[in-house]
């Protein structure tokens, strides 16, 4: 299968995903849509029911990401910037997590417009939807016959694996996979810089990059970077609009619990109701809790961030704080040539012999 046959069978993806929005599920005149238009609407309804974190406006805003993402302009220019063929195609091995909505996609969409196969280990949190897609991808382009496994059991018989998870099972998979080629995630969270100059915009614009799929993201900011003695309140005031979020009862639980925590342990703790705010130097904190750390110098702070960036996903800020800086409100809408961890996986897939 050329590479003209793979962008086009992605691409009708993307068009069938446009379907699924937010503002509401329209059918439209595909043909795809009289086998999987009624299945994946289904799906989409009950992926709560699989997952208390997956609601449906989280699933829906997924699918808008990647109906965007998967066009014909966005696939040739990804991956013009890789003009060779690979000469002997492998098996890639997939261990996806299942934090958030199709969160293995990229490196199940990467594998296969490398033109390798995928066997893909799937996360018990997040295995609805990519049965479905594979099928899709097979009908639409028949070549993707064969190139696509599932499995529940051990992974085996793969020439080099992707595998995705926390920093303890990192250490498992490195043992595991030692004697193949391989990429292995660990995580990483995604830090906010503010020098106390943000628009009001910015800072409402930063409360989607926090509170997105709850958090849950390696892209959603988890710690906030501020100049000494800056004023919370115009956080707080900005991120009032998100105040319903504490009305699922899985945050509220885990806002409840950590709140008790906190103050039995007689932390310092700003809230509001639905969102606290605690000084500590780890990047990584709890839902509905934000860590905040102080800088007093901008060149020391950058200088950190360099120090730090096998910890940190990405840098939200307006300043320019580091190579790569995303905007406020940004944080969850990476190209498709923005790699988790900055590792180029098609590089790596390009490279195996």
């Amino acid at each position: 299968m050329n590479i003209t046959k793979r962008i086009e069978a992605f691409a009708k993806l993307g068009k069938f995903l446009e379907q699924f929005k937010r503002t509401g599920i329209e059918k439209k005149n595909l043909s795809e849509n009289e086998k999987y238009f009624d299945e994946f609407e289904s799906q989409v309804n009950r992926a709560i029911h699989y997952n208390g974190w997956f609601t449906k406006d989280n699933v829906l805003f997924a699918f808008e990401e990647w109906s965007s993402l998967l066009t014909t302009e966005n696939l040739t220019k990804w991956i013009s910037e890789y003009p060779k063929e690979i000469v002997s195609p492998k098996i890639i091995g997939l261990i996806m997590a299942g934090n958030i909505p199709l969160v293995g996609f990229h490196d199940f969409l990467t594998v296969l417009m490398s033109g390798h196969s995928v066997i893909a280990k799937l996360s018990s949190n997040d295995k609805q939807f990519f049965p479905i897609i594979a099928s899709f991808l097979k009908d639409v382009e028949p070549e993707f016959e064969g190139k696509i496994t599932f499995t529940s059991d051990k992974l085996e018989g793969f020439d080099a694996v992707i595998a995705t998870g926390s920093n303890n099972t990192a250490r498992y998979f490195n043992h595991y996979f030692k004697g193949y080629p391989s990429i292995i995630r660990q995580n990483r969270n995604s830090v906010a810089v503010l020098t106390g100059n943000e628009t009001e915009e910015e800072l409402e614009s930063l409360g989607e990059d926090i509170f997105r799929y709850f958090g849950l993201g390696c892209r959603s900011v988890s710690k906030l970077l501020v100049p000494r003695n800056y004023d919370f309140d115009n956080v707080f005031n900005a991120i009032y609009q998100f105040k319903d979020i504490v009305n699922h009862a899985k945050y509220a639980n885990n806002y409840d619990y950590n709140k008790a925590v906190y103050l039995m342990s007689e932390f310092q703790i700003v809230e509001n109701g639905f969102f606290m705010l605690k000084e500590d130097d780890s990047y990584g904190s709890p839902i509905a809790t934000m860590f905040y750390e102080y800088y007093d110098d901008a060149e020391i702070l950058k200088n950190k961030l360099v120090l730090d960036e096998e910890k940190i996903q990405c840098v939200v800020g307006n300043n320019n704080w580091i190579e790569g800086e995303v905007k406020f409100g940004d944080s969850q809408h990476p190209n498709l040539w923005e790699y988790a961890d900055g590792v180029d996986t098609m590089e790596f897939l390009m490279n195996l012999t």
